[in-house]
């Protein structure tokens, strides 16, 4: 298990390698994100573990770049939660999860290995439901060819559920991956922007493609609705 550690904290880069290389895993690290990059073009790994907060080039724009080049290698990014960037800018962009600076090793282990058992399986450019699409790399909506503007929040939302769509999926999970891990506010919160959401990809086209499943949470028609 290969993993790449893209971290400019010299002390934490390598107290997370001893760490990792005890847990079996063959580990590389650079310190910031033009040879973080290069190393995740020039070899093959198992997963990407990468700090947003970078000298040289910030891991934002380091998987970013990763994904405009076809390279699919699950990506862990490390945020902080005063940080520049929001999760939801880091899923835009295609990474796969994340962790809260500071974070425990426990779990880092834990999503490392939960990663490297998905794989990396090639994604297509866009998600489609029906005639909705969404690009994430363009960061564009459309329904039957109309554009449509989403906050960044909405976008973060939408982009979750057409990766799931056809799949039920609960509050929890919704918050998870689209909020934050120890967002600990009002869960009603997911209902206020799915409501914000139907308004503006479902009411104006006649369509009811998310779903409500009582006591369940939601669902995206996979045909658009």
């Amino acid at each position: 298990m290969r993993v790449l550690l893209v971290e400019d904290e010299v002390r934490l880069a390598e107290t997370v390698r001893r760490g990792l290389v005890a847990e079996g895993f063959v580990v590389d690290i650079a310190h910031d994100g033009v040879a973080g990059l290069h190393a995740a073009e020039d070899a093959p790994y198992d997963v990407v573990v990468l700090d947003i907060m970078l000298p040289k080039l910030n891991g934002y724009d380091v998987c970013r770049r990763l994904r405009e080049a076809n390279n699919w290698t699950p990506v862990l990014m490390l945020t902080a939660k005063d940080g520049e960037y929001d999760q939801v800018d880091a899923f835009d962009l295609g990474a796969d999860d994340y962790l809260t600076k500071p974070f425990s090793f426990v779990v880092l282990v834990a999503r490392l290995r939960s990663l490297i058992r998905r794989g990396a399986p090639e994604r297509p450019t866009s998600l489609a439901a029906g005639d909705l699409t969404l690009d994430p790399r363009t960061r564009s909506v459309q329904r039957a060819g109309v554009d449509i503007s989403l906050t960044p929040r909405e976008f973060g939302l939408l982009h979750f559920l057409m990766r799931h769509r056809g799949d039920v999926v609960s509050k929890t999970e919704i918050l998870q991956s689209v909020w934050d891990m120890n967002y600990d506010g009002d869960d009603n919160v997911v209902e206020v922007y799915v409501g914000y959401l139907r308004r503006k990809i479902d009411q104006p086209f006649g369509r009811k493609a998310i779903e409500t499943v009582r006591g369940a949470g939601y669902r995206l028609e996979g045909s658009g609705g």
